[in-house]
């Protein structure tokens, strides 16, 4: 649990018992007749402003607590497959959506977002399911596909395409 998320829980609760106290203090008033059913509504009132302030706050950050731990989720995954590939040199595709606990499409996705990012360099062949690490420098200068011999052109930001076998070169 990270602590944006403890500390929506613990404002949460603090919330909680100042209304509980308030509550009880409130019912004890106006069963001692020390305060009538008026001031008890004017206090229940004033009281529910700081209980309301905490509880809200609580929630606001228990929820954003989650949206961040899950992006930190993300980030530990893309990290953990940048690594994988920059120490092997090569690997499956296959193997590495199995070692991630992870679907192809997610490691194909997650391939992409790394290269937008301009974190990864390196080539994929579909074909084999192979993805293989490169220096920036070498795949700069690649005017010819290294599966096939074929002729590579640009497919988009930051990736080269063979046009007969479909491998993909990533530049960062």
């Amino acid at each position: 649990m990270n602590q944006t998320r403890l500390v929506g829980i613990i404002l949460g609760v603090i919330g909680l018992g100042i209304a509980l106290i308030g509550g009880l203090w409130l019912a004890s008033q106006v069963s001692a007749g020390a305060l009538d059913s008026g001031g008890a509504l004017l206090g229940a009132g004033i009281a529910f402003i700081p209980v309301a302030l905490l509880l809200g706050s609580g929630v606001y950050l228990f929820v954003r607590g989650g949206a961040q731990a899950q992006e930190e989720s993300v980030m530990q995954k893309q990290r953990r497959l940048l690594d994988i590939v920059k120490s092997r040199g090569q690997v499956s595709v296959n193997d590495l959506a199995l070692e991630m606990r992870i679907s192809v499409d997610n490691v194909k996705d997650m391939v992409h977002q790394l290269v937008g990012l301009q974190v990864f360099s390196g080539y994929i062949n579909w074909q084999e399911g192979t993805l293989y690490s490169a220096e920036a420098a070498g795949l700069r200068n690649l005017d010819k596909c290294k599966n096939c011999g074929g002729e590579i052109t640009l497919a988009g930001k930051g990736v080269v395409a063979c046009k007969y076998c479909g491998t993909e070169y990533f530049l960062s």
